[in-house]
């Protein structure tokens, strides 16, 4: 018989004790529950074939836990009543907090991006979930159109797309006196075609109704 199948359950062990460590490190709260998921599943393999059933009974319980929560989070992916979108002022300071806070990160995904708290031609928009924010959209202005200046999520949500119940919310949009929303052409993997928007050249275009 080959290496592998001599130590074929050190491997099992060794690998899922391995992806157990690797997911308690991911910063996005999906991400975590599925790789801890996967882990929980590979090491009750494990310990049954080992008959230690104490460790059985715990991944087990640790694997029904970890699929409530990914089933909850998926639920709620595109759930309105589990977001809110909150309109703030340019100057607002704890729009400025958020954006100090996340700036390091905010940076990698937009090196151009400059918060200017005085411009009067920018509309802001913080998405929370319960007491935590998780996501920061800034539009300006140019004419009725809203150019999409940032559209950021924190880390935790990166699997979510928080931005979209800023554009569901196209009433609100339109109270700004926004009758379109144009992306940048710069936009890494754009979710925009989920929600309402059409390719237009290199960027993405929604049609607001009033």
């Amino acid at each position: 018989m080959n290496w592998l199948g001599d130590h074929w359950l050190d491997v099992l062990g060794w690998g899922g004790s391995a992806l157990l460590v690797y997911s308690l490190l991911q910063s996005r709260v999906l991400r975590l529950r599925v790789l801890n998921l996967a882990a929980c599943l590979i090491l009750t393999v494990f310990n049954w074939a080992l008959e230690v059933w104490p460790m059985v009974g715990m991944n087990i319980v640790l694997s029904a836990i970890n699929l409530w929560f990914i089933v909850k989070l998926m639920s709620d992916r595109h759930d309105e009543a589990a977001f809110e979108v909150l309109q703030v002022r340019g100057d607002d300071e704890y729009l400025r907090h958020v954006l100090r806070v996340h700036g390091a990160d905010i940076s990698r995904f937009n090196p151009e991006f400059v918060h200017d708290p005085a411009a009067t031609d920018q509309s802001a928009f913080l998405v929370t979930r319960g007491d935590e924010t998780v996501g920061v959209v800034l539009l300006t202005a140019e004419g009725d159109t809203a150019h999409v200046l940032l559209d950021y999520v924190t880390p935790r949500y990166r699997d979510f797309s928080p931005g979209e119940f800023i554009w569901r919310k196209s009433g609100m949009l339109s109270e700004n006196g926004y009758r379109r929303v144009v992306t940048s052409p710069h936009m890494v993997a754009p979710y925009y075609d989920r929600v309402g928007f059409h390719r237009d050249g290199g960027s993405w275009v929604l049609e607001l109704t009033r």
